[in-house]
C-alpha cells in the first residue's frame, strides 16, 4: 500500500514536539538543519532568562510562607531544564520568522545603507542588534514587534504550544513537587532535647494552582518577547549576510 508523503510542516512539528516533550536533542539539530539555520545562528545565543523571572514571581506569590526564596528556588530547579528547552525552541522559531521575512530585511537594509558606508557594512559583525539610541531604528523595531503581536495566527499558535507544554511537562512536576526536591533538614529545639527532622515544601492545592497560573502567564509573556527579540537578531544577521566580511 502506498503511503502518502509527509508534508514539511508535519515533519517540522514532529521534530519540535520530540524535542519539547521527549527531550530529544537530536531533533532540534535536525530541525535547525531543515530550517537551514544551523550555520546562520552565529552572533546571538539564547540567554535563558525565563527561569529567573518565574522564580521571582513564585517568591513574591509565596511571600507569606517561611523562606519563600528557598521554596521558589527549589521549584524552579526542578523545571529549569524544561523551561530552558522551550525557551530555546522559541528563540529558534523567532529567528526563523525573521530570517525569511524579506519585507523587514529590505527595510532594515535601507536603514543600514543610510547609516553606514558600504566598506563599513562589509566589516561589521553586528548591525542594529543592540542599538537602542537611534529613534528611527527603535521605530522599526517596535513596528516589527507590533506586527507579531497583532498576528492572530502566530499569537494563537504559540500560546497554544506553551499551554500544552505546561500541561504535559510541568503540571505533574508541580503537583508532586516533593517527589522531585531534596528534603531539607530542620533543627527543632526544645528544653529537653534537640531534634532533626525532614521538612517538605507541602504546597496547598490553592498555592499549586496559583503557581501554575503564574508560571503559564510568565511563560507566555517571556517567550513571546524572546521570539520577537530573536526575530530582530535574524533580520539584522540577514542584512549583514548580503555584505559578507
Amino acid at each position: 500500500m502506498q503511503t502518502s508523503a509527509v508534508e514539511p510542516w508535519e515533519l517540522y512539528e514532529g521534530l519540535k514536539n520530540k524535542f519539547l516533550f521527549n527531550n530529544d536533542i537530536n531533533s532540534i539539530h535536525i530541525l535547525l538543519s531543515l530550517y537551514d539555520l544551523e550555520k546562520n545562528i552565529s552572533n546571538i545565543y539564547p540567554q535563558y532568562i525565563c527561569t529567573k523571572n518565574i522564580e521571582n514571581k513564585i517568591k513574591k506569590l509565596l511571600r507569606d510562607r517561611d523562606n519563600p526564596r528557598a521554596i521558589a528556588r527549589s521549584i524552579t530547579n526542578v523545571i529549569r531544564e524544561d523551561i530552558d528547552r522551550i525557551e530555546l525552541c522559541f528563540y529558534i522559531e523567532g529567528y526563523k520568522y525573521g530570517f525569511y521575512n524579506n519585507k523587514w530585511i529590505n527595510v532594515l537594509e535601507e536603514l543600514a545603507l543610510k547609516y553606514f558606508d558600504l566598506d563599513i557594512l562589509y566589516d561589521k559583525r553586528y548591525l542594529f542588534h543592540f542599538n537602542y539610541a537611534n529613534n528611527e531604528i527603535n521605530k522599526v523595531r517596535n513596528e516589527i514587534k507590533e506586527e507579531i503581536d497583532i498576528n492572530e495566527s502566530v499569537r494563537n499558535e504559540y500560546k497554544h504550544l506553551i499551554k500544552i507544554f505546561a500541561e504535559k511537562v510541568i503540571h505533574s512536576k508541580l503537583k508532586y513537587i516533593d517527589n522531585y526536591v531534596d528534603k531539607q533538614l530542620k533543627l527543632v529545639f526544645n528544653p529537653d532535647e534537640l531534634n532533626i527532622k525532614e521538612e517538605s515544601i507541602c504546597l496547598t492545592q490553592n498555592e499549586l494552582e496559583k503557581i501554575y497560573d503564574v508560571l503559564v502567564r510568565e511563560l507566555i509573556k517571556n517567550l513571546m518577547n524572546i521570539f520577537k527579540g530573536s526575530c530582530w537578531y535574524a533580520l539584522n544577521d540577514r542584512v549583514l549576510k548580503r555584505y559578507p566580511y
